[in-house]
């Protein structure tokens, strides 16, 4: 398995751009992204090419919606001076690796990519016969990639696309990171991590390659990890003659597994703009008020006097995200013993609601009043993340001899 610097992990993430963003999305996405800024160097990218493998008959509104969308990025409180934000089709380095790696991919690792069935059956009305459609799972693998990405965050059903591009980047550093003289070289970068560090490194990897010791292999990368003095080139070297390998090019990500978002829509379902079900970031505090105070409670509550049961309301989801459990308690009391009514139960969320929106509303309205900061952002990011990519490109280019003579 090929490393990945736990000490300076990089995290890729992106979204489609779907225009203004609801409280699932704030509750299943953003939240996590709050809290991996702090910890991590995070690249969040607006998806647009992703948007075109489903959506490619109308893409006349991927302007707005970009625009919009990182609006709430801004406002939720990603902060553009901890974290690169830019948009993918912005960075040309990621088609031209998709193209590349499109040439060492077997077609049946796509065809058996669980979502690309999924989408085709619960998409029926588009026709998704394309070769875009077919390769947007490597597409996804070249995002991931050209960053050298060593961390994505993903929900369970995305595990699997995490799973294909490192097999991917296994099969592209199996094919193309056997330099001529990658055991000199290898040799070569042994000797600058100094006599006791290179004795301690030749005693690990023979025990990791002689008795497959994990413990060794993993104190290895970390001593690796700790020699701040080597090029990324002499560590991707070691890494890969620890391993028994060549030069690691593209280094395997991991999933980073985010908890399923627990925010439900106002009938109960999934939150989502398909259902008509959702509280958008930045839906006027009357508007809140008005479809919370109307959302559908326990239909065997007919009248005021009539007990309920908590678990059959929309209402009580809700009160599982918002509330503490002295609320919850006066819920599930209440509601049983008829001692509420359904519109005293949802005061509590209507004012936990409006409260979590009200900063998010009041940076929102920051960021609609200058939309040449949106777009000096998204500039700034955009050219920090190519000259990341160039970088990984030059290096992809070269291991496969296509550099300029």
């Amino acid at each position: 398995m090929a490393s990945v610097s736990t000490q300076h992990a990089r995290v890729l993430s992106g979204m489609r751009p779907t225009g203004r963003l609801h409280l699932g999305h704030y509750h299943g996405v953003l939240k996590n992204w709050l809290a991996l800024q702090h910890e991590y160097e995070c690249f969040f990218f607006v998806a647009d090419w992703h948007a075109l493998t489903t959506h490619y008959e109308d893409p006349s509104l991927i302007p707005i919606s970009t625009h919009e969308m990182v609006i709430d990025w801004l406002a939720a409180g990603i902060n553009p001076g901890l974290t690169t934000l830019f948009v993918q089709s912005h960075i040309p380095e990621h088609a031209e690796l998709h193209l590349l790696l499109s040439m060492i991919t077997p077609l049946s690792w796509l065809e058996r990519v669980p979502t690309y069935k999924d989408q085709q059956e619960r998409l029926k009305e588009k026709d998704l016969a394309t070769y875009g459609f077919l390769g947007y799972p490597l597409l996804q693998s070249a995002d991931i990639l050209i960053y050298k990405a060593g961390l994505v965050p993903v929900g369970e059903d995305q595990v699997a696309h995490v799973e294909l591009t490192r097999e991917v980047a296994r099969r592209f550093n199996h094919l193309f990171g056997r330099e001529l003289d990658f055991t000199l070289k290898a040799e070569e970068a042994k000797r600058r991590l100094g006599k006791k560090n290179a004795k301690l490194f030749d005693g690990l990897r023979r025990r990791y390659q002689e008795q497959g010791d994990q413990e060794a292999l993993e104190v290895a990368r970390a001593l690796l990890e700790d020699q701040t003095h080597l090029t990324v080139s002499d560590r991707e070297r070691l890494f890969g003659y620890l391993e028994g390998s060549g030069r690691i090019i593209l280094p395997e990500p991991q999933a980073l597994l985010t908890k399923a978002s627990r925010m439900p829509g106002l009938d109960g379902q999934k939150m989502s703009k398909s259902y008509n079900n959702t509280i958008a970031l930045r839906d006027p505090p009357a508007e809140v008020e008005r479809v919370l105070r109307t959302m559908p409670t326990d239909p065997a509550r007919v009248r005021r006097s009539d007990p309920g049961e908590p678990q059959r309301c929309p209402v009580w989801q809700f009160h599982q995200v918002y509330s503490d459990e002295p609320t919850r308690a006066w819920v599930q009391e209440g509601c049983l013993g008829a001692g509420i009514g359904c519109l005293d139960c949802k005061r509590p969320i209507i004012d936990a609601v409006l409260a979590e929106l009200l900063p998010i509303q009041e940076r929102a309205r920051e960021y609609e009043a200058q939309p040449d900061l949106v777009r000096s952002i998204l500039n700034e990011g955009c050219e920090k993340a190519r000259d990341v990519a160039r970088e990984t490109l030059d290096e992809v280019r070269h291991a496969m001899s296509l550099m300029m003579l």
